[in-house]
């Protein structure tokens, strides 16, 4: 028999392996929970309950996401289903477009191949908060299961087809300087990782002279036997590429489309904290947005730096871009984003889009007329360049990891612990700028460390020797 325990919303929503806890019964009474919370606690837009339901490339994923239209539609509630597999941020673009009250995406984002999930959008388009999933896990096996026939529910109007990309592609178009980048020449190459991204951008740059190449772009559900997260251990091909073929940037997006990496010339990774930085000075300085900016407990220093010299108010938050998201309801924000490469922008729904941030990438380029390694070349210059590493650490079983007596440490290999942050797992700020920091995953079974300093042989050191105290060694 299932138990709420089975269905656990994390970080960025509930996900499960495939047939273990992923369960067709499981997905019913998830949606069941979901059309409670709907029924019984929102109100209706315009005197409707509409949702929203897309799904991506991962295995049976549109099979899961018409389960949970049938389960919603027996509820009462109306369906705006999508017609193909789609990025999530366009999900959550066509929320607000469409007067939902909410949005579900059936996704597992970077999860590997095995796993399945489901993502709650909010009626503005952004990451439902805990205390909307703690009501979903609250309603969970609490009343019978009501389904109907998919297609009797099309044929009654309760569930409609809709093509979401039209209007997210519309709203890209318009939202970066498609005057400026049409005819400029920079030769760009995207890895897609087979995911639900693979030919949106090659639609917002077509009739431009950018020669763009995408790879990975054909829908593979097993993701080549790898995760589709964008982390440089994943990313070999697209690294041989832009180094051997001379591109000016390389772009890559996960499973969802919802985050981004990104590689400069001759084949170096570009981590997110980076891009994050880069997409501050180009939209406060180029574009000339102003507001604040937001990054995570476990972002780089490098934007504490941009935004004290650009004079823009900083915040942080705990990880997860919810929180970020909630941020960019009710502050005016030019950017904020999170080390595992999601970024949100001004002007947009409270969502991150991996795609956006890549075309604005590219019109970064071509505002500055530079490569993009010209261009990090030139920000490290004026704010410092960072070394910033993650690990992410499997726990033997039963073992647990205190962090409160990683609280205690006052010496970090040779360096005075200078300062602590606690308000999500635990960071160790140094006196030369250097930190640590342990997290339980919100969405995986493991630990994660991460640190950063101003040397590369520091970062490692730092990491290796998190590694051992999570691993009690």
């Amino acid at each position: 028999m299932s138990t709420t325990s089975e269905i656990k919303f994390g970080t960025d929503g509930w996900r499960a392996v495939i047939s273990d806890t992923f369960t067709f019964k499981n997905v019913m009474a998830c949606s069941q929970g979901i059309a409670e919370w709907i029924n019984n606690d929102l109100k209706p837009i315009d005197g409707r309950r509409l949702v929203c339901i897309a799904y991506d490339t991962r295995f049976m994923g549109v099979d899961y996401a018409q389960l949970v239209a049938r389960v919603l539609a027996a509820n009462g509630i109306e369906i705006v289903f999508s017609d193909s597999p789609i990025p999530t941020p366009a999900l959550s673009y066509g929320v607000p477009t469409h007067g939902g009250v909410a949005g579900i995406m059936i996704t597992a984002s970077h999860n590997p191949y095995r796993f399945n999930g489901i993502k709650i959008k909010t009626y503005l388009g952004g990451g439902a908060s805990r205390d909307i999933t703690d009501n979903v896990e609250a309603y969970l096996f609490k009343t019978e299961v009501k389904i109907m026939d998919f297609e009797q529910a099309k044929a009654g109007g309760k569930i409609k087809i809709h093509n979401f990309k039209t209007a997210y592609l519309k709203f890209m178009k318009n939202y970066v300087d498609m005057k400026k980048i049409k005819n400029a020449k920079f030769k760009v190459i995207m890895d897609a990782m087979h995911g639900s991204g693979n030919g949106l951008i090659a639609e917002v740059l077509k009739g431009s002279k950018i020669r763009l190449t995408l790879m990975r772009s054909e829908i593979n559900p097993y993701f080549d036997g790898k995760k589709p997260e964008p982390i440089a251990e994943m990313l070999e091909g697209i690294l041989g590429r832009v180094k051997k073929e001379k591109f000016d940037l390389g772009l890559v997006l996960d499973g969802d489309a919802d985050r981004i990496a990104a590689v400069s010339t001759g084949g170096e990774f570009l981590n997110p904290q980076k891009i994050l930085g880069l997409l501050i000075l180009h939209l406060a300085r180029n574009r000339g947005r102003t507001g604040g900016v937001v990054k995570t407990i476990c972002g780089t220093t490098l934007i504490d730096n941009i935004a004290k010299k650009l004079n823009l108010k900083l915040y942080e938050t705990p990880v997860g871009f919810k929180y970020i998201s909630d941020l960019m309801i009710s502050e005016r924000l030019i950017a904020g984003g999170e080390e595992a490469g999601g970024l949100g922008f001004q002007d947009y729904i409270p969502e991150r889009d991996g795609t956006l941030a890549g075309l604005l990438l590219l019109e970064m380029m071509v505002y500055q007329k530079k490569n993009i390694k010209k261009i990090i070349d030139d920000m490290e210059k004026e704010f410092g360049r960072y070394y910033y590493l993650r690990a992410d650490v499997k726990l033997t079983p039963g073992v647990s990891v205190d962090l409160n007596k990683i609280k205690t440490i006052d010496n970090l290999l040779g360096k005075k612990v200078v300062g602590m942050k606690d308000f999500d797992g635990v960071k160790l700020i140094c006196e030369d700028e250097s930190w640590l920091m342990f997290r339980p995953s919100g969405t995986e079974p493991l630990v994660r460390a991460y640190c950063e300093a101003k040397s590369l042989a520091r970062a490692k050191q730092l990491i290796a020797y998190g590694e051992k105290l999570l691993l009690g060694k």
